[in-house]
């Protein structure tokens, strides 16, 4: 059932995605006895996930996962993948709080806004042909579309939609509890829908005076990508990305609330009621700015290729990389990050930069990182994120953002 824009009480007004991490953290401590699980239910055997023990790469990427899970996870799998040898995979904790299974090293999960950083390869591939312009205004690619309010297309150009320097004011329904999530989970939000929720407020700012990470962006990016296609956005990202990398494990579910197996479930609190399983959902981001599904070894082969020069011209991947600052909210959670088109720069404590994106939503966070030269990548995904206090959120970030530069500055030495 497609849902309207305004017709529904649960719609809050607050972007369920304004942040990478404060939108998909709901309060609440997890539930007690799981950490005791975890060193049993590891990949492989032994205390570095079957491989020998004086290897450091894999022991820091296990000890890293397993802090991230100390930190209040259900789940929690992580993946190093480099041009010099095999992958290297650490997991800690379950993949269900009633089976307790372990999680599994090749699970699937939504990579929500990491979705972006495929959006913006095929824009980007797209100037290269010649068929867009960074340049263009949303009003010369989507007449009409942006406007009122103080919204005006003409003034937003495919860069600041990609650059998150728009205006646009995000607006996503957020359900209010576990029973307005069971009653919504299979609702499914055009991208129309979505653009007619941001442009019933004024902008945040002027088009490319400020920078905010905006979601509604990245749906008038797939809109446009379509407009200048014939296809869909998804479709292009099989067709242009997928499909010649062998992303096997990559696809776009549409308005299936269903993972493919294997898969680890995932968990939110509402209020102070007991922690409820939201696998199984269609969710309000679909439409470019989310909605992929994938693995940690797709999303690294992915980075590796993006970064290696395989997916776009020397010219276009430069373009991608020109970076602004970001906000004093990312800034926090992000120390050193600078935003590009499509990716974040990172810098690492090894020296030099890595690249990626991350994304979050209904108890899944997703990081990504890979170096400058395409030849190491890392992903973590975790299931089941539930905090006790805001004041959770930064360690949470900060245990993420330890696991990403350990295993891309080990993984060179």
């Amino acid at each position: 059932m497609t849902s309207s824009p305004t017709d529904t009480p649960r719609r809050t007004g607050r972007s369920r995605r304004r942040t990478l991490l404060l939108a998909v953290l709901a309060a609440g401590a997890l539930t007690a006895g799981l950490l005791g699980a975890t060193a049993a239910q590891r990949h492989g055997s032994g205390p570095n996930g079957g491989r020998p023990p004086g290897d450091r790469r894999q022991a820091a990427l296990q000890r890293n996962a397993d802090a991230l899970l100390a930190l209040g996870v259900t789940g929690v799998q992580a993946r190093l993948s480099t041009a010099d040898g095999p992958d290297l995979t650490a997991v800690s904790g379950v993949a269900d709080l009633a089976g307790r299974q372990p999680v599994p090293a090749d699970g699937h999960f939504r990579i929500a806004s990491v979705t972006k950083a495929f959006v913006a390869t095929v824009v980007l591939q797209l100037v290269a042909e010649g068929r867009l312009a960074l340049d263009d205004s949303v009003e010369s690619r989507l007449p009409g579309v942006v406007a009122g309010n103080g919204n005006d297309g003409r003034a937003i150009t495919v860069r600041d939609l990609l650059q998150h320097r728009s205006g646009l004011h995000d607006d996503y329904p957020d359900p209010a509890s576990a029973e307005d999530f069971q009653q919504h989970r299979n609702d499914s939000t055009t991208a129309a829908q979505t653009v007619a929720r941001a442009t019933a407020h004024r902008p945040d700012f002027a088009p490319g005076t400020d920078w905010g990470y905006n979601n509604t962006g990245y749906v008038l990016l797939g809109m446009i990508v379509e407009r200048v296609t014939g296809h869909p956005w998804h479709q292009e990202v099989q067709d242009r990305i997928a499909r010649p990398l062998g992303l096997t494990h990559t696809s776009w579910p549409g308005a299936t609330p269903t993972l493919p197996q294997p898969h680890a479930a995932t968990y939110q609190r509402f209020g102070d009621g007991p922690l409820v399983d939201v696998t199984e959902q269609v969710g309000a981001g679909t439409n470019g700015e989310a909605g992929l599904i994938s693995t940690t070894a797709d999303l690294d082969r992915f980075f590796r290729a993006l970064l290696g020069g395989r997916l776009l011209p020397p010219d276009q991947l430069a373009r991608m990389q020109q970076t602004v600052p970001v906000g004093k909210d990312f800034e926090a959670l992000m120390p050193g990050a600078r935003d590009g088109l499509g990716l974040f720069a990172r810098p690492l404590s090894c020296g030099g930069t890595y690249w990626g994106h991350e994304g979050g939503d209904s108890g899944w966070i997703t990081a990504t990182g890979v170096t400058a030269d395409g030849r190491r990548a890392v992903t973590v995904s975790l299931s089941g994120v539930q905090i006790a206090s805001p004041d959770d959120v930064p360690k949470i970030a900060q245990a993420e953002n330890t696991l990403v530069d350990d295993a891309l500055c080990n993984a060179g030495r």
